[in-house]
């Protein structure tokens, strides 16, 4: 899996830098594979050729998008296994949750848009002006290293079924699977320089597609520190950004709720990807008098949940993606001891041959400490207790992060709580979050929505056009 050429104007091409970037596989260490580190001078390049078939691709008809994206969709299907076992050696996961989850609900997502962008009103009439939905222009995409399929569809399908083009830069962590999907995308006939692959550091290539005054828009999707950086960039030429940031979602149980399902679904979201999900609903809310039947519910459930190697067919939880993510959450495990939070499960993580963390979990926190209120991206669940719904709403409330949560109990009170919940997204008891709905956050956890009509809009400008009355 050693690429060593970028995609730019339709063609693969020796980049003009010689340096590489090593990718290694979490579980063994190993190095699997590896990809040009792109320069200015590549980045300049794939610009250069994004904006120039800008000009014409604007003025495609839709029903040429829709044919090139579908042919795009066909191409993939064929290679879903590839896919996989390419996400399963890059980040770490079991090979049925990177088919289930990172692939096939992706590629389900470009049918949702293939299907919004045919009803879509892109021209409206009022009696004295018209309204146009255009294409913003030459786009940049900067995606994470958690969802790293995923992620891109998530802005591909809108962005070129919309009329823009694209220059993407995936992940240094994770970027082999752009490559499968890129290599499909030149199948797929789509004309010179629509799409374009710049492979890099995000603090080097990241950062010259924010600042490069040809570009229209940055669509990120990272961390919150990442997301302001990338901001700051762009706002000095005043690009369109959307960003896809952190989180630190919490999940209320009610009393009155059913507590295996509140937990089932709280433990999925912890413990799933090895718990490297924004949307993780990493604290818990009980009632303090329910606390002990709940810790020992989640003692017993999490034994539902294989912890190893993700080359297990029946492997659950995985390594975390990195030597610095397994740095990142040991620190935050023993700065949660140190605060005086009760371990019940788990342990400060030891170096072995992969960079393997098991389900951790923290009881009688306080919403002030690290650990409920800095997103760790691991396997890690923080138990906060609470003695009245009030409270409860004050503590979820109590972040800069607005991205995800849940709350559990009687329908109609838990629909009330959830309306005073200051976050972009909530699942009430059995409801399901879908694709196909918008997705974003409130405060620090970003700007925009992807998903549905809404993603769909953050990729078009609006031209108001004026005319006689009749």
């Amino acid at each position: 899996m050693h690429w060593d050429k970028l995609y730019i104007n339709g063609e693969w091409v020796n980049p003009k830098s010689q340096d590489k970037i090593q990718v290694e596989n979490p579980a063994t260490k190993e190095i699997i594979g590896s990809v040009p580190a792109a320069n200015e001078e590549d980045v300049n390049l794939a610009v250069a050729a994004a904006n120039e078939a800008f000009k014409s691709w604007q003025f495609s008809s839709l029903e040429e998008r829709i044919e090139l994206v579908s042919k795009l969709l066909d191409e993939l299907y064929t290679r879903v296994d590839e896919m996989a076992e390419t996400i399963v050696k890059e980040l770490g996961c079991g090979i049925k949750f990177a088919r289930e989850i990172h692939v096939l609900p992706y590629l389900e997502d470009i049918k949702n848009y293939l299907n919004i962008v045919r009803d879509y009103d892109f021209e409206e009439r009022y009696e004295e002006y018209l309204v146009f939905k255009e294409p913003v222009g030459v786009v940049g995409a900067l995606t994470p290293w958690n969802y790293p399929l995923g992620q891109i569809i998530k802005k591909l399908s809108p962005a070129l079924l919309a009329g823009n083009t694209m220059v993407l830069k995936p992940s240094q962590k994770t970027p082999l699977v752009a490559y499968i999907l890129t290599d499909s995308i030149d199948k797929a006939g789509f004309p010179k320089g629509v799409f374009n692959l710049v492979t890099g550091r995000g603090s080097e290539v990241g950062n010259l597609l924010a600042k490069h005054r040809d570009i229209d828009m940055i669509t990120f999707t990272g961390s919150t520190k990442g997301g302001i950086e990338v901001y700051k960039i762009a706002a000095e030429d005043v690009k369109r950004v959307t960003l896809e940031l952190g989180g630190k979602s919490a999940a209320i149980i009610l009393k009155g709720a059913d507590k295996r399902l509140a937990l089932k679904k709280t433990l999925d979201k912890v413990y799933l990807n090895t718990g490297q999900s924004c949307s993780a609903y990493s604290r818990l809310l009980v009632p303090r008098d329910e606390k002990e039947e709940i810790e020992d519910l989640i003692l017993e459930m999490t034994k539902e949940y294989k912890f190893g190697d993700p080359a297990d067919p029946e492997t659950i939880i995985g390594p975390v993606a990195s030597k610095q993510q397994f740095d990142k959450v040991s620190y935050y495990i023993k700065k949660g001891i140190e605060e005086g939070a009760k371990l019940i499960l788990g342990e400060i993580p030891k170096e072995s041959k992969g960079y393997f963390i098991g389900p951790t979990v923290f009881t009688d926190v306080d919403n002030s400490m690290e650990i409920a209120q800095n997103e760790i991206f691991g396997p890690v669940l923080s138990i906060i207790p609470y003695d009245r719904v009030e409270e409860a709403i004050e503590i979820a409330n109590d972040t800069v992060y607005g991205l995800s949560g849940a709350v559990f109990g009687p329908e109609e009170e838990a629909l009330k709580v959830a309306r005073k919940i200051r976050t972009g997204t909530l699942v009430v008891n059995h409801g399901i979050q879908l694709h196909k709905a918008p997705f974003g956050g409130f405060k620090h956890s970003g700007l925009g929505r992807e998903g549905g009509k809404y993603g769909l809009e953050e990729f078009l400008e609006i031209k108001t056009v004026f005319i006689r009355k009749r």
